[in-house]
């Protein structure tokens, strides 16, 4: 997100930015990238500006819908892509991994280039994949953090070097359905302000009865519940009313980021609260999208020592709010 001598963010150089914040992540990354390389080709393919080996991707799902593209010229769903910005990228930020997370990462990418590597590569979700899936020249980068910081300190060290129109930050475990982000793109684009600002929040507080949820233990049901109670007390209003704060699958508009990204404090679990509070102080629009979920296995929380961590945060960003640490005047 660099900007220019007036502060604000300068012009978008594609359509959409991915944040993956990864520590120790070999095991699950791969499968992650997997699933939104492959959707963000199938809605993006051939938009890159001066690639040279933009092709049309194979799969019979990109060849459903490249018809309806070509009729839309560019578009995604149903609302036309800014002539200005095409294209996507992700950023994937090691935050002071010390497993071969970064290996991992360059390895996908060589081995997802079409011009090097034409016939299909087999990953942890597609092992009899029927089709290549191309990564642009320069579509991923990676970022190497030398200490761990924390999620929030890794998303926030991402979101300061994007450059899509769009941002979200998504789990490197692909928990979230890499799917559903078409529908946090048009519910962000609904709500924006005259500014262009959004926000748009994946949520699973749908799936709350759902066998998955019900089948956690009745300690970390317990601690997920009295940590929304916590919210809806320490958090202002507009905030409190967000049913699930913390799924990783947030989009956020350009134009909101010189809003929340420099006036950052939390670097934990915690700072998607913070994310939120800032956008709410800022008056900026924020709505919450259902979206698909899955539990993966190899999570790093520790339910008991990260919730009580989550909890003394909370207090803290609401006693940052009353004593106007927020304040930009």
């Amino acid at each position: 997100m660099d900007h220019n001598r007036t502060g604000k963010p300068q012009e978008a150089e594609v359509f959409i930015s991915v944040v993956v914040p990864a520590y120790n992540e070999e095991e699950r990354l791969g499968g992650m990238l997997e699933e939104a390389v492959d959707y963000l080709q199938n809605q993006f393919w051939g938009m890159h500006k001066g690639s040279s080996t933009a092709t049309a991707p194979h799969s019979k799902e990109a060849q459903r819908t490249s018809k309806g593209r070509k009729q839309q010229n560019g578009t995604v769903g149903t609302s036309p892509l800014p002539e200005t910005a095409k294209g996507w990228e992700i950023l994937i930020v090691s935050d002071g991994s010390t497993d071969k997370t970064i290996e991992m990462a360059l390895s996908f990418v060589r081995d997802h280039q079409l011009f090097l590597h034409p016939t299909p590569v087999p990953g942890p979700r597609t092992p009899h994949p029927d089709h290549s899936t191309q990564i642009p020249s320069g579509a991923i980068r990676v970022i190497s953090l030398e200490e761990n910081r924390g999620k929030g300190g890794a998303v926030v060290h991402g979101m300061r070097h994007v450059r899509g129109e769009y941002v979200v930050f998504a789990d490197a475990d692909g928990a979230s359905e890499f799917s559903d982000l078409g529908q946090l793109v048009e519910e962000c684009r609904r709500i924006k302000d005259s500014q262009g600002r959004g926000v748009a929040v994946g949520s699973r507080a749908h799936l709350v009865g759902s066998e998955a949820v019900v089948k956690r233990s009745f300690l970390r049901n317990f601690l997920m519940h009295s940590f929304h109670l916590f919210l809806r007390i320490l958090t202002p209003p507009a905030t409190a009313a967000i049913k699930d704060t913390q799924c990783g699958f947030k989009l956020f508009s350009r134009p909101c980021l010189p809003y929340i990204i420099p006036f950052m404090h939390s670097q934990g679990w915690i700072f998607d609260v913070e994310m939120l509070m800032l956008a709410e102080y800022a008056g900026i629009p924020v709505t919450e999208v259902a979206v698909g979920w899955k539990e993966i296995g190899g999570s790093k929380l520790n339910v008991i020592w990260d919730s009580l961590g989550m909890a003394w945060g909370l207090a803290v960003l609401r006693a940052a709010w009353a004593l106007g640490v927020y304040r930009r005047d």
